[in-house]
Formats: structure tokens, C-alpha cells, sequence
């Protein structure tokens, strides 16, 4: 009986080192690393353990042991969270939403501002930990009360879950300000990447809300706020940088809408969209919209696809305002607060918050935007990993604290 699990003991690290490889390989093969980037050896050593990772949860996944981003998930969680001696920090739940309350210690004389605070991960990474660094160091920088919101994610939920929780929590944590010491005219609603797709719909949807205090600012943090063109001169342009690939963030939209990964190619290729629709958003979605500037490298125009009905009909929710805030209506734009947009230049999702922030600004909405040409998608999460962290990480973070400060 010793000889197979001899044979099991040897057979473990050249599993481990094999996947590794695979990673290694895949991330030289289909991966690019802007010239720009700064420190593009420690981002290529990033990108192969998420490689890694993801490789070994596929793995997993395929043995029946766990689902992949449950694996990522449980990893990203089992870092030691650091307690923060000028913060309460107080796990709650808002109905079967769990929510996170940050609080400064120190007495105040008056309410405090108040951050409503949505997670990246597009629904397949993320958590109350993973993120618990970063909402830490706004509370304490800012001296606000935030209230950070956990959500159902995939595989077990798909959508509506994302934003039906943000909203439900959102709704308790406005009606009950006070209790939490919070000044009802401050309140910053805040999100990272799929979090700040949430800030642009939750915000639309509030808009006309008499019962409940109005949102004083919005602050969205590379936001995905439109799911009709996956042609963008930035797609294009960063469609294989990390660390946020076209096919990863496709992948994952057709795992968050319940989208048979078969219809991908639709979907990147716009022939889901009924010819009438693009027609009537076009105005808003064209990458005319784009500043020259943006389309001087690697950009070839163009145009969906022939329209396939059944395409439509499988994927047609992601047409929804809920997941494509970018096309609400003028009516809806222009009563939203001011808002403070962040956009990175090696970003897949950098034209979205150029569209946006145009959108906004057409309708009289005041934008602050603040773009990094070094920066790239997902690295403000790195802020506080000291030997991993990126210029660009600290500036984003710093920029929102100081925009926050200012409200």
C-alpha cells in the first residue's frame, strides 16, 4: 500500500510544476506587455500566477474538487486581514447581504461623510477580504464611515444578484445614515472595475428616489458600463495586456449573464445586436466619440457583423441599462451627481470611461477625470502589497481620497 501513495507523492510536484509551465508558456504566447508599463517584470510575474491559479481551478473544476472561482476565491481570502487600530471594523448583514462597516474611532462633532462601496472581480473574483485593504485605507484617509458590500457571485448566482444585492444593501445602509452617524448630504457611492459598472447603474436608478437621500457624488474606478461594443479603439489596442484580456472579460460576462460560452465570438463580433439598436445608441457607443489621441496605435475601424436573431435572443439582457448604464437616457444623465472617473491607458476598458465621462458631460453632469498612461486594469487592489504594488496603484488611490476629501 506504500507504493501509491509514493507514486502520489512524486506525481503532486510535477502536476504542480507542470501547470506552472503551462502558465509560463500561455503568458508568452498570448500575452503584451506595453512598453509604458512601469515595472513590466513584476506585472509578467503577476500575470503567470493568475495564470497559475486560474489553470490549477480549471483543473479542480474538471475533477469535480471545486469550481474555479470559488478555488481563486478561497486563496484570495486566506490573507491575514490587518486590523487597523484608528478604524471599527464590523461584519454585518443586511437581510442574507454581507456588508462591511468601517468607522473612525476618533469622536467627530458633526455626521460623517459616508462611501457606499462596491468590489471589483467581474463576479468571479473578489470579496469583502480581498478588498478590505483598500476600503480600510479610504475610511481612515478620508475620516469617512464605508460601508463596503459583498454579493452573490458565479457559478452559484447570475444576474440580476450583482445588482439586485448592491441595490437592496444600499437602500438599508441610505435609510439608516443617521444611526450609522453619517451626514445625509455626503454620501459617495464607489466601485472598482464590475463595482464601478454597479456606482453607474445604482446611481441611474436612484435618480428620482424622494424617499431616499440623493446621491452627493460618484467615483468609478475603470468602470465596464457597456457590453454592445467589444471593438473600442482600447479593446483592440490592450485586447491580450493584463490583467484583464478581451477573452477573460468576455468569458466572464457570458458566466455572469448564464450566456452559453458558445455565442463569445457573437458577442466580440456585435451581430447579437438588432440593427435598430445599434442605430439608435450609435451616437453614444461610435468610437468617434474617442479623442484622436487615443486611436493613433493599433486601431482598425469598425462595424458589426450581419445580425444573428439567435445570438439576440440568447443575449439579449446584456443589452439591459442594468448591465450597459453608458445608453440610459438623457433625462436619467442628467440628473446624476458629479462624478469622478478613473481610466488607465493599457486598459481593454479604458474607452468606457472616455464614453462615459462624454456622456456626462454632454448632459451637464461635472466630471473630474483623472487618467493614468501607466496604468493598467486591476491595479489599484495592489496599493498596499508593498513589494508588488505599482506607481500607478498608490496614484489611483490617492487621487480618490482626494477627490472624496473635497465632498
Amino acid at each position: 500500500m506504500a507504493i501509491p501513495w509514493l507514486v502520489l507523492l512524486l506525481a503532486l510536484p510535477i502536476f504542480f510544476l507542470g501547470a506552472f509551465v503551462w502558465a509560463v508558456f500561455e503568458h508568452f504566447l498570448t500575452t503584451d506587455v506595453p512598453a509604458t508599463l512601469q515595472h513590466p517584470a513584476k506585472l509578467r510575474f503577476l500575470h503567470c500566477i493568475f495564470l497559475y491559479l486560474v489553470t490549477l481551478g480549471n483543473i479542480f473544476e474538471k475533477l469535480g474538487i471545486c469550481s474555479m472561482p470559488k478555488f481563486i476565491r478561497f486563496l484570495h481570502d486566506s490573507v491575514r486581514i490587518k486590523k487597523d487600530p484608528e478604524l471599527v471594523v464590523t461584519d454585518l448583514r443586511f437581510g442574507t447581504i454581507p456588508v462591511r462597516l468601517f468607522q473612525p474611532k476618533t469622536a467627530s462633532s458633526r455626521p460623517r461623510r459616508g462611501i457606499i462601496f462596491y468590489h471589483g472581480g467581474g463576479t468571479v473574483f473578489g470579496s469583502l477580504d480581498c478588498y478590505h485593504g483598500l476600503c480600510n485605507y479610504l475610511a481612515r484617509e478620508t475620516d469617512s464611515v464605508l460601508l463596503m458590500i459583498g454579493y452573490r457571485k458565479v457559478p452559484d448566482h447570475h444576474f440580476p444578484a450583482l445588482f439586485q444585492d448592491c441595490m437592496n444593501a444600499s437602500i438599508h445602509f441610505l435609510k439608516a445614515l443617521e444611526t450609522y452617524g453619517v451626514d445625509a448630504s455626503r454620501v459617495v457611492v464607489c466601485g472598482e472595475s464590475i463595482g464601478g459598472a454597479v456606482v453607474a447603474a445604482i446611481t441611474q436608478a436612484l435618480v428620482g428616489r424622494s424617499d431616499l437621500p440623493q446621491i452627493r457624488a460618484q467615483v468609478l474606478i475603470y468602470p465596464f458600463v457597456q457590453a454592445f461594443c467589444l471593438q473600442l479603439p482600447s479593446f483592440q489596442q490592450n485586447q491580450n495586456v493584463p490583467l484583464l484580456s478581451r477573452k477573460f472579460l468576455v468569458t466572464s460576462l457570458c458566466n455572469y449573464l448564464a450566456i452559453d460560452l458558445s455565442w463569445r465570438d457573437a458577442i466580440l463580433n456585435g451581430t447579437c445586436v438588432p440593427p435598430d439598436v445599434w442605430r439608435k445608441y450609435e451616437k453614444w457607443l461610435s468610437p468617434d466619440n474617442i479623442p484622436k489621441k487615443f486611436k493613433n496605435r493599433g486601431y482598425q475601424p469598425w462595424s458589426p457583423g450581419p445580425f444573428n436573431e439567435a445570438a439576440y435572443l440568447e443575449a439579449k439582457h446584456m443589452l439591459d441599462v442594468e448591465n450597459s448604464p453608458l445608453i440610459a437616457d438623457d433625462e436619467v444623465i442628467a440628473q446624476l451627481p458629479e462624478s469622478f472617473l478613473v481610466s488607465c491607458e493599457n486598459d481593454i476598458l479604458r474607452d468606457d470611461s472616455l464614453l462615459y465621462k462624454k456622456r456626462l458631460e454632454d448632459q451637464g453632469v461635472r466630471v473630474t477625470w483623472y487618467h493614468l498612461e501607466d496604468g493598467f486594469h486591476g491595479s489599484v487592489i495592489f496599493f498596499d502589497k508593498k513589494a508588488l504594488s505599482f506607481p500607478c496603484s498608490l496614484k489611483i488611490v490617492n487621487a480618490v481620497v482626494s477627490y472624496v476629501k473635497g465632498i
